[in-house]
């Protein structure tokens, strides 16, 4: 396949980049700084640019059988950034035909908020992810209201743990979990799993151990 990873020198899109080329993929990989890229393969083709700008997106798009949005912004920031980035990501794929795309949201967006533990729903959300929350919320509105083949992927927080392979995901209120964590080397697993896999396909499962 052809694939396209927005914030692809991320830590998620680090590893969505190796786990992709590593299965003999093509990755176009969109980032603003390509000194941070790890990698060096023949399959890889890597494109300097901004999420913001609509012409770069949308060239970076052009022939991609797949896309991941692994955005990252800091965990303060109130300018929406992500959800804008996401919003002409959806604009490019929408305009040149690409129609799958698995983006990375958060634990604690919209319906998964009631999944929750309440000392997250009470004091963590409301003190120190509010903006991260409010910015994920509007990402996944402006994927959900696409017409592409989404998948919208909830982590938990991250551990600085390794590859496990064993995560759970796919939660509901009465099956929540009590630790709202994963490591991002699973997460990345879990991601790149949807490729093959229409299991949640316009849907946006939680992930967490």
């Amino acid at each position: 396949m052809n694939i396209t990873i927005f914030g692809a020198t991320g830590q998620i899109g680090q590893h969505l980049t190796k786990l992709s080329l590593d299965a003999g993929h093509k990755v176009t990989a969109f980032t603003r700084s390509p000194n941070k890229m790890k990698h060096i393969h023949e399959n890889l083709h890597i494109i300097q640019g901004n999420v913001m700008d609509l012409a770069a997106v949308t060239q970076a798009t052009k022939g991609s059988n797949a896309v991941f949005c692994a955005l990252g912004m800091p965990l303060m920031n109130k300018e929406g950034l992500r959800a804008k980035g996401t919003k002409n990501i959806v604009r490019a794929m929408t305009d040149t035909g690409v129609n799958r795309l698995i983006c990375l949201s958060v634990f604690g967006a919209n319906d998964s908020r009631a999944l929750l533990p309440f000392k997250y729903t009470a004091l963590i959300v409301p003190l120190i992810l509010r903006h991260i929350i409010a910015d994920h919320e509007m990402q996944e509105k402006y994927v959900t209201n696409s017409t592409l083949d989404w998948t919208l992927v909830r982590p938990g927080n991250f551990t600085k743990g390794g590859f496990t392979g064993s995560y759970r995901h796919g939660f509901t209120p009465s099956d929540a979990p009590s630790k709202i964590k994963i490591s991002q080397p699973d997460l990345a697993d879990f991601m790149f799993k949807q490729l093959g896999s229409d299991a949640y396909l316009r849907k946006a499962p939680c992930i967490s151990y």
